[in-house]
């Protein structure tokens, strides 16, 4: 099979499944290695910014997906009915940021550490598609775990966990020193 047509079936693939495929799914439908297969479609990827198209191939830890450019947004809604836009408030981001780093996390843990109930902010990271069920804590009550999903990835235009960014020991000091004055003028008042 000649290349253009490999690139045909992965831009089938990509297209007609929406949500993101696993390199290696892709890789056994073209009947290539996974190391040709994603440099076809880093070569695609390329060719689409290149020619300026209306779509992007975008990748997600390992899995590829075709999603319509940013820039295409206003002719979109054109046609489509506007989708809703979330707001994600301060709780949320802080709620938030505890999942994507203490992944797979439970409700309680989290509260612990913002030292105040959870089930609302939670809730919502679910509602918003960017929090999901991962299981259950092998303990009693057997608890929900919640991690991070490729919408927050997306969201958050990364392709990976591991490109988080991370807190030296010199920021982390200061985090805590401004955390216990805040407690204590709260114990002051």
């Amino acid at each position: 099979m000649g290349i253009e047509k490999l690139q045909a079936a992965v831009e089938a693939i990509l297209f007609t499944m929406g949500d993101s495929v696993e390199l290696s799914r892709i890789a056994a439908a073209i009947g290539h290695d996974e190391e040709t297969t994603r440099k076809i479609i880093h070569n695609m990827m390329d060719r689409y910014d290149e020619e300026d198209r209306g779509v992007r191939i975008i990748e997600l830890d390992g899995s590829f997906q075709m999603c319509t450019k940013k820039e295409m947004y206003e002719y979109l809604i054109r046609v489509a009915k506007q989708p809703k836009k979330y707001v994600l408030t301060d709780v949320l981001l802080e709620t938030l940021s505890i999942i994507a780093y203490r992944q797979p996390v439970t409700k309680l843990e989290i509260e612990k550490i913002r030292g105040v109930k959870s089930d609302h902010a939670v809730n919502k990271l679910v509602e918003y598609g960017l929090v999901e069920e991962t299981g259950r804590l092998d303990a009693p009550g057997r608890p929900i775990l919640f991690g991070t999903t490729e919408e927050f990835l997306r969201r958050f235009s990364v392709h990976s966990l591991d490109e988080l960014p991370t807190l030296d020991q010199e920021q982390i000091e200061h985090f805590k020193e401004e955390a216990e004055d805040e407690a204590q003028l709260r114990l002051d008042i």
